[in-house]
């Protein structure tokens, strides 16, 4: 396994710990989403079922002709490229700090969402749904609702990034749809949840990782998403993003062109009494080139209450969550994983 030091976590990336199983990615499954736009509701219900068997048994799919334009996904990664490239003093200006709503610029080990490590080797930039900072909920502390930040000086930034957003919207509300039937609810079920979703973006950069790593130390630690669901752009041909598998297993997840990663967060698990699996999942940047990410997280109304759904709950399946709202839940991830929240939420 050619271990470079040991005791203290820090080995040669060969070492079965950090590498992701070369297998076919057919193992994470394939969807055509393009029936959902079927007038014949056999078409949809095919899909429904498609997704019912990838959410119950992985958690990760990649989703094909979900009908976002593929120059708006070009774009938006264009200035991506471009944001990061800036000075860091000039990141640092729009850090993530100076927003009371969790907006902006992170740098280098901001965040961490493994709890067990030492930060995450990646930049990023957050926006979410647009709100004034006068609005009532945002008056009424909902910290996670308000205005965006943009970058001053670096033009064609905040355009594209705005349209990649309502692109998310839009093919989050199909998504939403399909789960209602995967989980034999009324198509609409969600729609009245969804009518202001707790939705954020990013655009992510990670640099390469060579030679010896930190096992603590990785790209993104282990960890699962906590909204209802991911929608994943990965940027170029970079293999990166690695899936934990039932039988403990990191599966390696490669970009496919033209297809998003969709994977289930802890709402959705929550709502669906664990039927659907928040799966974990990390990231790993080995290629020795620069990788971008876009996630879009799909969350439903912060007042909605998390509860399982009572089709879900039997006697061989009891109720395993106790109600939260959806707000409570998201914040509560927030604080564990970025230090800059949990002071100003104290």
């Amino acid at each position: 396994m050619n271990i470079v030091q040991t005791g203290n976590g820090i080995r040669n990336f060969k070492d079965t710990g950090l590498a992701a199983r070369k297998v076919d990615f057919t193992e994470i499954p394939q969807i055509d989403f393009g029936p959902m736009s079927s007038n014949d509701i056999a078409d949809r219900l095919r899909v429904a079922a498609e997704l019912k068997d990838a959410c119950t048994n992985v958690g990760f799919f990649y989703l094909k002709n979900h009908g976002v334009p593929q120059h708006v996904i070009d774009a938006t990664f264009d200035a991506a490229r471009r944001f990061f490239a800036t000075p860091f003093e000039e990141k640092m200006r729009v850090h993530i700090s100076h927003s009371k709503n969790h907006r902006g610029y992170g740098p280098l080990l901001e965040e961490n969402t493994d709890p067990t490590a030492k930060g995450d080797l990646h930049e990023a930039f957050d926006l979410s749904l647009d709100i004034p900072a006068d609005d009532a909920e945002v008056l009424a502390g909902h910290t996670l609702h308000g205005p965006n930040v943009w970058p001053e000086d670096l033009p064609n930034f905040r355009e594209p990034l705005t349209r990649y957003y309502d692109e998310m919207i839009l093919l989050g509300r199909r998504i939403f749809q399909a789960f209602a039937l995967a989980l034999e609810l009324d198509e609409n079920f969600f729609a009245p949840k969804i009518t202001r979703p707790g939705s954020s973006m990013r655009v992510l950069y990670y640099p390469p990782q060579e030679g010896a790593i930190d096992e603590k130390q990785i790209g993104i630690g282990a960890h699962s998403d906590y909204e209802c669901f991911t929608i994943l752009a990965q940027g170029g041909d970079i293999e990166a993003l690695q899936v934990l598998n039932a039988s403990g297993d990191w599966i390696s997840a490669p970009p496919i062109p033209g297809a998003f990663v969709v994977n289930i967060g802890d709402q959705m698990a929550r709502w669906s009494n664990d039927l659907f699996k928040s799966t974990l999942h990390r990231v790993i940047n080995r290629s020795g080139r620069e990788r971008y990410s876009i996630p879009f997280f799909y969350g439903c109304d912060y007042a909605t209450v998390l509860t399982p759904l009572p089709n879900c709950v039997d006697d061989e399946h009891p109720a395993k969550y106790e109600p939260v709202t959806a707000y409570e839940y998201v914040s509560g991830r927030f604080a564990e994983t970025y230090g800059y929240f949990r002071k100003e939420e104290s």
